[in-house]
């Protein structure tokens, strides 16, 4: 049974319940945590996006899930939550990159882009016989040599961003970004910390096949996806890291287990 406090504020269209909750868009969000997870590092030399892509089953051909997409030259966007959602904005985001070069002739800047997405992700928030966008995204790029990110809610919100993650690995991830994160961080550091953070995110899970890694750098402005032997490589070193972080933790486990018996 319905509880009462929100019946008839989560039916047809959006709108406020008597405590002031909007529960289309606390639904949306759900969504997105139930999603799997997306990161995005910003380092002195550009950004760094990252995402799981695990396969629901060993039939699906891990090519055809796309989480990570390139928007313009400078900018990339990675998703979480409701993948048909997630397309239709990611073609909008491409759109109004487009109009924004024709009519200016000049690239879109990333908190342009951001912003014009976040305010149609705002309007299907109070419109009449539509939802939320059941999907978040991270939007990174640089404008001007600086590097951005950003995150964007199915309510519109916005925040800009050094690390972050969206998706049902988020909890784990922030806290590895809170631990580890530093402004010096360059564009390697920034991957190997982005897997560290989906390492731990998947419970250990973590395969080169289950991963994608773009990057932009600074330098040049270019949005790169990495191929998948770079990928592997990058998975490799953060599994062999994992193992003698386990090995050493191991030891010293070990070592105070004989300090105890000296002491009894």
């Amino acid at each position: 049974m319905q509880p009462l406090q929100n019946a008839g504020y989560d039916r047809a269209i959006t709108v406020f319940s008597p405590d002031g909750r909007l529960f289309q868009v606390e639904y949306a969000r759900e969504a997105v945590k139930r999603g799997t997870t997306s990161l995005g590092v910003k380092s002195k030399d550009g950004v760094v996006l990252v995402v799981d892509k695990r396969t629901p089953s060993k039939l699906v051909e891990s090519k055809s899930i796309e989480k990570i997409f390139q928007i313009d030259d400078h900018i990339g966007v990675a998703t979480s939550g409701l993948v048909a959602d997630a397309r239709a904005l990611i073609e909008r985001a491409r759109l109004e990159s487009q109009i924004n070069k024709i009519t200016y002739n000049e690239p879109i800047r990333v908190e342009t882009l951001a912003k014009k997405i976040c305010d149609l992700k705002q309007l299907y928030t109070q419109n009449g016989g539509v939802r939320p966008f059941g999907s978040a995204l991270i939007i990174g790029g640089v404008t001007n040599d600086k590097a951005k990110l950003f995150e964007t809610d199915p309510s519109g919100a916005l925040i800009e961003y050094k690390a972050t993650a969206i998706g049902s690995g988020r909890t784990a991830a922030m806290e590895v970004f809170e631990e580890k994160y530093n402004n010096d961080l360059t564009l390697d550091e920034a991957i190997d910390l982005a897997l560290d953070a989906v390492y731990e995110a998947t419970d250990g899970k973590t395969t080169s096949e289950s991963v994608e890694i773009a990057i932009i750098k600074k330098e040049d402005g270019n949005y790169n996806k990495l191929s998948d032997d770079d990928v592997k490589s990058y998975v490799d070193l953060l599994i062999e890291r994992k193992k003698l972080e386990d090995e050493e933790k191991e030891e010293e486990e070990e070592s105070l287990d004989d300090e105890d018996d000296e002491d009894e």
